[in-house]
Formats: C-alpha cells, sequence, structure tokens
C-alpha cells in the first residue's frame, strides 16, 4: 500500500506542475483584452479547446496547445499504420516496430505544435478587443517567440504524462485532459447553483439539471462496461500420450470503442467556422452568407444539432475500424490455432468480426450521440456551462473509472504476489 500511496502522490504533484505552467503567459500578451475575447467567444470552439486545455488558452500559456500536437499526431499515425504499407510492416516488427513508430509520433507532434504555435501567434496578433490588439508588439520576433514557447510547453506537457504513466496511475494523457476539465468543474458547478439561487432558474430545475447530469454519468460507466464477447476456443493436441489445449477464452468488443475521439472531432469541424468567422469580423449583414453561417451552426440550432449528431456517428465508425483491423485478428486468431466456434479461420473469421463490430458501433455511435447532444441543448436553452457538456462527462467518468480499475488491479496484484512469495519461502 505505501508502493501505491507514492505513485498516487507522484501524479498529484506531476498535475500541480502541469496546473502551474498553464498560469505562465506568452510574452508580450495583453491577458486583460484576452480574457474579454474568450468570454465573448465562450460558445466556440476557442470555448471547447480551452474546457480541454484547463483554461491555459484563455490566457495563452505557455501550454496553450497542451497535449493536443500529440493527440492529433497519435491518430495519424494511427492512420498510417492501416493505410501504408511500409507502416504496416513496421508495426508487425514487435516492440522494435512500436518504438520506431513512438519516435515518430514525437517528432510529427513537434512539427505540428511548431505549425499551430506559429499559426496561434498569428491569429492572436489579428485578434482585437475594442479596437486593440491583445498582442503589445507583433510581427515576426513574437510569432516565432511563440511558436518555440508553445511547442516547447507540449514537450513539457508529453514528458509530464510519460512520467506519469511510467512511475504513476493510470493513462498520462487521460489525466492530464481529466485535470484541466475538473480544473473548471468546481466553477461550473457553482454558477448553475448561483443561477438557481438567483431566481434565473427555479430550485426544481437546477435539481432537475443535476439530476440529468447524474443519470448521464450512470449512463455512460454502464455502456462504457459493457462489452459483446465471442467465444475463442483452442483445439485440442494430442503430444504422445497427453492431450493439450482444449481452453476457451473470450474476444471482448468495446460498445464506444471510439472513445471521445468521435465528438471531439465532430465538435471542432462544426465549431470552427463560426470561431473563424467570429475572430476575423464579428458583425455581420443580417442576411450575408457570414450571417447564415454563424446562424445556422450555433449552439442550439437544428442544423448544428443535426450535423453534430451525424458527424459524431461518422467518427465513430471511421475511427472504430481503424483501430480494430478485422482481418488482422483474424489472421492472429488462425496463426494461435484458435477459432470461433461456427466460423472457418481467416476470410469467413474476418467477415463475421466485420458484422458483429458493424452493429455494435451502431449502438455505441447512437450512445455518443444522445449524451453528447442532450448536454447541447441544456447549454443552449438554459446557459449551462459547457464543462457541463456530453465531452467533458465522457472524458471524466472514464479517467476516474479507469483510475479505480488500475488501482484495484494493482492492490490485487500486490495481494496475490505477496502471498506466492510467502508460499515460495514457506516451500523452502
Amino acid at each position: 500500500m505505501l508502493e501505491l500511496w507514492k505513485k498516487i502522490l507522484f501524479v498529484i504533484a506531476m498535475l500541480i506542475v502541469y496546473r502551474i505552467g498553464t498560469y505562465i503567459p506568452l510574452p508580450g500578451v495583453d491577458a486583460l483584452l484576452l480574457t474579454e475575447v474568450i468570454k465573448n467567444n465562450s460558445s466556440g470552439m476557442l470555448g471547447m479547446f480551452n474546457m480541454l486545455t484547463g483554461g491555459a488558452l484563455g490566457r495563452l500559456s505557455i501550454l496553450t496547445l497542451n497535449i493536443m500536437p500529440y493527440i492529433t499526431s497519435s491518430i495519424i499515425m494511427q492512420m498510417m499504420t492501416v493505410l501504408i504499407p511500409s507502416m504496416i510492416s513496421l508495426k508487425k516488427e514487435g516492440a522494435i516496430g512500436r518504438r520506431k513508430i513512438n519516435q515518430y509520433t514525437r517528432f510529427l507532434a513537434i512539427l505540428l505544435a511548431l505549425t499551430q504555435g506559429y499559426g496561434i501567434a498569428v491569429g492572436a496578433e489579428n485578434i482585437t478587443f475594442q479596437g486593440v490588439s491583445i498582442i503589445h508588439d507583433p510581427g515576426l520576433t513574437f510569432r516565432l517567440i511563440a511558436a518555440l514557447n508553445l511547442a516547447g510547453g507540449t514537450i513539457f506537457v508529453v514528458w509530464i504524462t510519460d512520467q506519469i504513466t511510467t512511475r504513476g496511475i493510470g493513462n498520462g494523457t487521460s489525466i492530464v485532459i481529466f485535470c484541466g476539465i475538473a480544473a473548471g468543474l468546481p466553477t461550473a458547478l457553482g454558477n448553475v447553483l448561483e443561477m438557481g439561487k438567483s431566481g434565473a432558474m427555479s430550485t426544481g430545475f437546477t435539481l432537475m439539471i443535476l439530476l440529468i447530469a447524474i443519470s448521464l454519468m450512470v449512463l455512460i460507466v454502464f455502456v462504457e462496461k459493457s462489452q459483446r464477447r465471442l467465444k475463442v476456443v483452442y483445439p485440442k493436441k494430442q503430444v504422445g500420450r497427453k492431450m493439450f489445449g482444449g481452453d476457451s477464452t473470450h474476444l471482448p468488443f468495446k460498445i464506444n470503442v471510439s472513445g471521445v475521439i468521435a465528438p471531439i472531432f465532430a465538435n471542432s469541424l462544426l465549431l470552427l467556422p463560426t470561431t473563424v468567422l467570429g475572430l476575423v469580423d464579428g458583425n455581420y449583414e443580417v442576411g450575408s452568407w457570414r450571417y447564415h453561417v454563424v446562424n445556422h451552426l450555433s449552439h442550439g440550432k437544428i442544423t448544428y444539432m443535426v450535423l453534430y449528431a451525424a458527424l459524431i456517428m461518422f467518427f465513430s465508425f471511421v475511427y472504430t475500424f481503424i483501430v480494430f483491423n478485422v482481418d488482422e485478428t483474424a489472421d492472429n486468431l488462425k496463426k494461435s490455432g484458435a477459432i470461433i466456434t461456427g466460423y472457418r479461420p481467416g476470410k469467413n473469421t474476418a467477415q463475421y468480426l466485420e458484422y458483429v463490430l458493424s452493429r455494435i458501433t451502431v449502438i455505441g455511435a447512437i450512445y455518443l450521440a444522445f449524451i453528447c447532444i442532450v448536454p447541447e441543448l441544456l447549454i443552449a436553452k438554459y446557459s449551462i456551462p459547457f464543462y457541463l457538456g456530453g465531452t467533458s462527462l465522457l472524458i471524466v467518468v472514464n479517467v476516474v473509472t479507469d483510475m479505480l480499475q488500475q488501482i484495484q488491479m494493482y492492490i490485487i496484484n500486490n495481494k496475490y504476489g505477496n502471498l506466492v512469495k510467502n508460499n515460495m519461502l514457506m516451500n523452502k
């Protein structure tokens, strides 16, 4: 137990360091003006990424990019290991191949961070509040300094996530994103209670919102823990006079394979046009194409809701079949001599796996759309804080349940490890 507490305290220490970094601003930025700009665009993509970065974007800190370039790089590399023959071969090389892919992922993340950092610097120079730029001294020098600082911040956050994964408990990337969201949850909850106290919402309605949030969390836990298990049988083999094998196990399929990737992609794609138009020029003539774009792609609009649900389902299918390669799984089962009862090894098994995965993904995509649309309706209609959205609830619940599961497994492994060691000493 002492070792477990050391791991937990190490994670807490790393998160404290990370949170301190989110308050270190880029040089040359007017923080007060930037705060006003973020408030005015809180319902757009800026608001979403400000939530995921724990407010770092709202302060334009050195950790503004957070872990996002690394996540993007990881997704790109996952797609390449499925689509590009040379990367497919590298993936099959085992530990050496994975190590090389991990190196390529980090190099690509640095390149993306430098590019995105320079883009943020250019965009920041164009942001004004009441005609005043938020950058004191815009120009090439500011852009280069900002790009290097932001890329360095991403490298630092990746290092923190590695340390948490290696020396702590849980997945470092998920925990860092969770920390950013959790940092804003007390304020969000306080705002909801304040709205009820001030009379903006009735007490009954405030309690109903909290009940809806709890119900969604329960649904998330139930679905995320649910599995479709396919029975896998290993045939018996006779070696001499003895029979070996004949064991059976299960091949588990998660209902929501894509996790939070699909909602994040869908939300980012939908909010991109309105965010860009809002930063370039916030004044539109009624009836202009800009007016129609902003009007139809804003929170609460029926067009936004329909497209949001459709994109979530689309990205759920795309990401699921990128992550889970049915042909490769069927080939691995065939090589190990395992079969799924009623289906021949190879092509027939792959077709059956695709059949099962497609139908499970339909359920998972509908579940994701429901989880994300219900909070969107509340946010749009009653101005519920952004932190209570579907994406944030998914991340918070998934990370908490995963950490609790890993802590439980650590305790069990430690307990049985000690029992085995004691038995060995007694036998001696």
